[in-house]
């Protein structure tokens, strides 16, 4: 862990348990490189002016992440922006935590419904206590992930990832509060360069049915949807490959 390029102090560690008002981006490094690097920096700069009034330095927080990795090669990065403190001189402070790399699991995955949304879904933010009790009782349920959801069922994105929908050979994002992930962003350039079809368009729990499969999408990458609750859905082999390839062909961008 580094807070602005430099050891942690304990006043430091101290906000940092404390504070709750900030946003962050999440990656996986591999190979001193990671995919989507141009979006993480935009997601960190659009919410620091959002939240702080102020610009997050891209090339400052590309440089606070080289250092972090410190040559590791392959890595679980974390970029969190708090609000100015005393020690900051006015600028929003940058922790990079850098862990293990991970990898997507399960194979397929099992979600369970939940009535919440998140609040300023738009913005990756700290501090949502329903988002994380959710997932906790989702997992100690058996299932794999929360499954978000508003009024009428409205789906809205899983507590940490996306999700979407297969209608035939059509991709279908929620239309509905939710967090713009990096790896669906890319995902959706990659489908519009390939020739396939997405669109968004209000997704329900009562609509599921009709769909022709679903999946998951994170900085782990991609897998289907094999279950909501007690719904059975069918796992779209050939578009699921056809997704997980359109990712794969993603470049990863050097730090």
């Amino acid at each position: 862990m580094l807070v602005d390029g430099r050891a942690p102090s304990a006043s430091q560690l101290h906000r940092l348990a404390l504070e709750s008002y900030g946003h962050f981006t999440a990656m996986q490094v591999r190979g001193h490189r990671v995919r989507g690097l141009a979006l993480h920096l935009a997601r960190l700069d659009a919410a620091s002016r959002e939240m702080f009034g102020s610009p997050a330095d891209r090339d400052l927080v590309r440089g606070y992440i080289r250092q972090a990795l410190d040559g590791t090669p392959d890595a679980s990065v974390r970029v969190y922006v708090l609000a100015p403190g005393a020690d900051t001189r006015g600028h929003p402070s940058v922790t990079v935590t850098v862990r293990q790399p991970g990898e997507l699991a399960p194979a397929e995955f099992r979600l369970r419904s939940v009535p919440y949304q998140r609040s300023l879904a738009h913005i990756k933010h700290l501090g949502d206590f329903g988002q994380a009790y959710y997932r906790q009782q989702a997992t100690s349920a058996g299932y794999d992930e929360a499954l978000l959801t508003g009024a009428d069922g409205l789906i809205s994105e899983g507590s940490i990832c996306n999700v979407g929908c297969l209608d035939g050979d059509t991709v279908v994002w929620p239309a509905a509060p939710m967090l713009a992930g990096i790896t669906m962003q890319l995902v959706s350039q990659r489908l519009t360069e390939a020739g396939l079809r997405w669109t968004r368009r209000p997704l329900r729990l009562d609509g599921l049915p009709a769909m022709t499969g679903m999946f998951v999408t994170s900085a782990r990458g991609i897998a289907p949807v094999a279950a909501v609750d007690e719904l059975r859905l069918p796992v779209a082999s050939e578009l699921m490959a056809r997704l997980t390839a359109c990712y794969a062909d993603v470049p990863f961008d050097p730090i």
